[in-house]
């Protein structure tokens, strides 16, 4: 863990008892503990990366995000500057019934609203993180030109000066950036986006176990680790299919029983990722770059009307 606190003592602290016990598990994001709580729940204490405002960005997308409850998303047990206890969600295989589902109750999630595109959720800050990237909840009222001027260009310009991205590439990127008002699709409302929702961070599970409750014995989609703000509906399920969401087309299918896509979405979907692929381009290096440019391309094709 990243703080010189032990586990029992920051659990105490938190929940106003010592766990019952501690082992350690893996995480996508940063160093993370599974403990026992004194009545009995399972939960996961993450530390965060000595971010200013990650923690509080986090619990309160998780917040915002719970308060339609139309979704499942692990619920907040306690945190502080430093850290952050979560309910514990054991696996669970996914199947197309619990795709179907989960995609319905996106679409319900999503039809709740924000604001305004860029709005942080009620109390988060407005310097907020996408995984250990910074990401700035900055509004606008049109989606296109804020999500060149938000998403899409503070990345590139990081990855361009950091040497990942080369000259052709971020000329190519900028390229896209310029047609992108064209070929956004429809105006759409503010939607209430999960915001990383790329395949990991959905968590098929039959949910918490809870003592004296019986366990459900169905398998649903949860919600972790969001970037929460409001922005477009397209971008979220572009995210899922970026690195491979199980049962995919069950998701999209559940989607559009609630909210039907409006057309051409199919083509967009390189242009919601751009901004994902970016920011791994930012976090992990040239790997992502090809992808981003490959994003970027097929932009421009729908500027030249090429499907």
């Amino acid at each position: 863990m990243s703080s010189g606190d032990d586990v029992g003592s920051v659990v105490l602290r938190l929940t106003g008892a010592a766990p019952r016990s501690v082992r350690q598990t893996g995480a996508t994001d940063g160093p993370a503990v599974r403990v026992e709580l004194a009545d009995g729940r399972l939960a996961v204490l993450k530390a965060a990366h000595r971010q200013p405002g990650q923690v509080a960005a986090e619990v309160a997308g998780l917040r915002w995000l719970a308060e339609p409850d139309e979704v499942g998303v692990t619920a907040v047990l306690g945190h502080d500057a430093d850290w952050l206890l979560i309910e514990y969600l054991p696996a669970a295989r996914p199947d197309a019934p619990a795709a179907t589902r989960f995609g319905a109750a996106l679409a319900r999630l999503h039809a709740a609203g924000a604001p305004a595109f860029g709005a942080p959720p009620p109390g988060g800050p407005t310097r907020a993180w996408i995984g250990l990237a910074p990401m700035h909840n900055v509004t606008g009222g049109h989606w296109p030109d804020w999500y060149v001027e938000h998403r899409v260009l503070p990345y590139l310009a990081s990855a361009r000066d950091a040497g990942h991205l080369t000259d052709h590439d971020a000329d190519v990127i900028e390229a896209a950036c310029q047609v992108l008002p064209e070929v956004a699709g429809p105006p759409v409302a503010p939607a209430r986006l999960h915001g990383d929702l790329w395949s990991g961070n959905v968590r098929w599970s039959p949910g918490p176990a809870r003592p004296g409750e019986p366990s459900s014995a169905r398998t649903e989609g949860w919600l972790i680790d969001p970037a929460a703000h409001g922005g477009h509906p397209e971008t979220d399920l572009a995210m899922l299919a970026l690195f491979g969401c199980p049962h995919l087309e069950a998701v999209l299918a559940g989607y559009q029983q609630v909210s039907p896509l409006a057309p051409g979405w199919p083509a967009r979907v390189g242009l919601h990722q751009l901004f994902p692929l970016l920011v791994h381009v930012v976090l992990f290096g040239r790997g992502y770059a090809d992808q981003a440019v490959a994003a970027a391309r097929s932009t421009l094709r729908l500027a030249d009307g090429i499907p």
